[in-house]
């Protein structure tokens, strides 16, 4: 039995997410933090909630969370799945070595949905044949963070900064991912579009959780798990 601690938990992934724990077989809720907390199991802070013994710490917060949350979680001695988006490569460098230290695993994801990791897996095998492309990231108004995470790990996949990403924030959108490449007299075009439902993001969260105890420091994507 995998015990999990679930930060987030009331939010847009994390209320599916929780629901899917309690469902499992081979994992245990015993811990969550929200706003509010007090039943016993969810609590409202990470210290709080790191107080209850367990394997795997899941944050699904927000990108001005992420990164403390994350390091409070490493240097307890836990496990760490990241579903939040906003930390850079300097962060990660980071984590990775709070990570090494205490001899623990992180995987972080910028999208768990299988779609979004099929964009990054042909964007990748694109850009070994046209080296010419721009990345546009599209998502919802009020998402404080740009580039998303979806957007820096696919950046990071291709070994390119930040002046080849475009973010868009705009009413009417979720989340989205489109790569543009370009050579004379043709050009190819992969797009990935994010759903208002959570649903697709749930399976990849849990074989993350499956997966990340056998792990020491930080792997990004879905392609290291799947």
């Amino acid at each position: 039995m995998i015990r999990v601690c679930l930060a987030g938990a009331t939010g847009w992934v994390g209320r599916p997410l929780a629901a899917a724990i309690r469902e499992a077989e081979d994992l245990e809720l015993v811990a969550a933090v929200a706003r509010g907390g007090g039943d016993g199991i969810t609590h409202s802070s990470i210290e709080e909630a790191l107080r209850i013994p367990c394997d795997v710490f899941v944050d699904y917060t927000s990108a001005a969370a992420v990164k403390p949350n994350v390091l409070l979680a490493v240097n307890a001695g836990r496990h760490v799945v990241v579903g939040s988006s906003g930390l850079t490569n300097e962060d990660f460098a980071e984590i990775n070595a709070a990570a090494r230290a205490k001899n623990v695993g992180v995987i972080a994801v910028g999208n768990f949905a299988i779609t979004a990791a099929l964009l990054q897996r042909f964007a990748i095998e694109a850009a070994k044949h046209i080296p010419d492309f721009e990345i546009i990231d599209i998502a919802y108004r009020e998402k404080i963070d740009a580039p998303s995470g979806t957007a820096r790990e696919l950046a990071w996949n291709l070994g390119v900064d930040a002046s080849k990403v475009h973010s868009l924030r705009l009413p009417g959108y979720t989340i989205g991912l489109e790569v543009r490449f370009g050579r004379e007299d043709e050009r190819l075009t992969l797009h990935y579009d994010g759903g208002p439902g959570a649903k697709p993001y749930i399976s990849g969260t849990l074989l993350a959780i499956r997966r990340v105890g056998g792990l020491v420091g930080v792997v990004r994507g879905m392609d290291a798990i799947l």
